[in-house]
């Protein structure tokens, strides 16, 4: 990665949005520290398939050699997907490796963390168009890093490791699945993209 990152892509996770605290740090650290980044945290709708068209769409006439990915949870595995498609750098935050085996058990309504008058339907399809989005099976297509917290409570961390044997891991002792410290390890996340 010989250029640096001048577009930013923030996928949030499930049942989150572009409002969590993690997003707005990112949002916020870009803008302060590299305001010449184009960053973007699209609200991402429920069915995976449609989330990642509207992705698609929306980095299509972004330069490929100089955007990178974050992505949290369900994000994290989303921004895996979209780092194989564009070969570009991506972090992944207490990342979603098994979302298909994971979120069988909230198919029906589910609200919003962030505005709970806020309600959506995981539809049972949802499962099969995780699957089709699975990248495990693939060597990574760019450099990757990966910030994966012991304490998670939502996730496995064995299993977040086990799945980016090629990342750059930062294993944090304790912690949570909200990564509540985050924003400690924005200048990490900073160099390792390379954020203009």
């Amino acid at each position: 990665m010989t250029c640096s990152t001048t577009h930013l892509l923030y996928l949030h996770g499930f049942r989150s949005s572009p409002q969590s605290a993690k997003a707005r740090q990112m949002a916020t650290y870009v803008q302060q520290r590299h305001p010449q980044v184009t960053f973007w945290a699209p609200q991402l709708p429920p069915s995976p398939r449609a989330a990642m068209a509207m992705v698609a769409q929306g980095i299509a006439q972004w330069p490929r050699a100089s955007m990178a990915v974050v992505g949290s949870s369900l994000g994290g595995f989303y921004a895996s997907w979209v780092a194989q498609q564009m070969a570009c750098p991506s972090v992944m935050l207490n990342p979603a490796v098994h979302p298909a085996r994971d979120l069988a058990r909230y198919i029906g309504e589910q609200t919003s963390w962030h505005d709970p008058a806020e309600r959506f339907f995981f539809l049972p399809e949802y499962i099969g168009e995780l699957q089709v989005l699975d990248m495990a099976a693939r060597p990574p297509a760019a450099p990757e890093m990966a910030i994966i917290a012991k304490g998670d409570e939502v996730l496995d961390w064995r299993e977040m490791t086990a799945r980016y044997p090629a990342a750059q891991v930062t294993l944090l002792e304790g912690g949570e699945h909200a990564l509540l410290a985050f924003a400690d390890h924005l200048p990490a996340v900073a160099r390792f993209l390379r954020l203009a």
